[in-house]
């Protein structure tokens, strides 16, 4: 008898348990909803557009198309936790009927959404098609941005989330707090920070400034600019720089190619640097290791008192000043082969 009541006991603990499980699994269901809306607006605009978006959550993609007007396509998202699936679509319907969006003649706002009901546990994406001379400021919470052609200025932040932008006119300004930074064929001047990242800028016409918390920074300029790049823990590698140049990483590498006439400084303090330098161009060297070897294969002129650890002198007749540090790691400097002149029928054929 008393086994017979022990197994009906364990079976009704058995039945509550799974009921228990149900119940989990039905509310848990019930809070991953997931609903999703839409709405479209094609705004007539004259002249220069200027643009500003924020977004809590949600992508932003902006394209170059017609000059006359912009395209926006704008996708909203509700999920579970405050509010249950009846009551997202109700605030999904309402955000469709009556959009974020305000236009003053050329100048045009996304997302503003002053209701508190509708800040939470909603997000909206959007996709934009704006006139090549749009200047464009944008903020998102979380979520990554994709700029192209467009004429900039360019003002683009995200708290987590990869910004990449490209074929911009003017001066670009990115940073995110976690996400990649890429950058291609910027006419103007560039900031970038990220705060765990990494920043690639290909083809920039105008000064660099760019920091990371971690991540490399990898830089190719196509102007005389400056350039200063920073990262606490990552390597740095930068390009046809010919301007004044500032390169500080805590861990990690530097390697720089080009020179000019303003002055170099690098410094790291675990990592070793690189430095190719146009054999026809001269600089005044003052290169430190404390704990690494220091090469070049270019001629030098030594001055003051050689040591092991620390090299003073000139390549050629001097130039440019070449300040090199690092705790631990090597210094080389080797020459630059610069790229053949195309001849007058290779110009033809081009």
């Amino acid at each position: 008898m008393m086994k017979r009541a022990r197994k009906t006991r364990g079976r009704r603990n058995e039945s509550k348990y799974l009921m228990a499980l149900a119940a989990a699994c039905l509310a848990f269901s019930t809070s991953a909803f997931s609903t999703e809306g839409h709405f479209d607006r094609i705004l007539p605009v004259a002249g220069p557009v200027e643009v500003a978006v924020r977004t809590g959550a949600g992508t932003l993609t902006v394209s170059a198309g017609d000059e006359s007007s912009v395209h926006v396509h704008a996708t909203i998202r509700a999920w579970g936790g405050l509010f249950s699936g009846e009551e997202a679509e109700k605030r999904i319907h309402y955000l469709e009927t009556h959009p974020p969006l305000e236009q003053h003649g050329d100048t045009i706002t996304l997302g503003a959404i002053t209701e508190p009901s509708l800040q939470h546990n909603i997000s909206i994406s959007y996709d934009l098609v704006v006139p090549a001379a749009t200047r464009l400021k944008s903020k998102t919470g979380s979520g990554d941005q994709t700029i192209r052609g467009i004429s900039g200025p360019l003002e683009v932040s995200t708290g987590s989330g990869n910004i990449r932008a490209s074929n911009i006119g003017s001066n670009v300004q990115v940073s995110t707090g976690s996400g990649e930074i890429d950058l291609e064929s910027v006419q103007g001047k560039v900031r970038a920070s990220s705060g765990s990242g990494g920043i690639r800028a290909f083809g920039i016409a105008g000064s660099f400034r760019a920091s990371t918390g971690s991540g490399d920074v990898t830089l190719e300029q196509m102007a005389v600019a400056d350039a200063h790049a920073s990262s606490a823990s990552g390597n740095i590698a930068l390009k046809n720089v010919r301007g004044l140049l500032h390169a500080k990483t805590a861990a990690g590498s530097i390697s720089a190619e080009g020179g000019g006439r303003e002055p170099w400084r690098l410094e790291t303090v675990s990592g070793s640097i690189g430095i190719r330098v146009p054999l026809d161009l001269g600089f005044d060297l003052h290169a430190h290791s404390v704990s690494g070897s220091i090469s070049t294969t270019r001629p030098l002129t030594l001055q003051g008192t050689v040591h092991h650890r620390e090299i003073t002198g000139k390549a050629g007749n001097g130039g440019f000043l070449l300040d090199v540090s690092t705790v631990s790691g090597n210094v080389h400097i080797d020459w630059l082969a610069l790229p053949k002149p195309l001849s007058l029928r290779e110009k033809a054929e081009l």
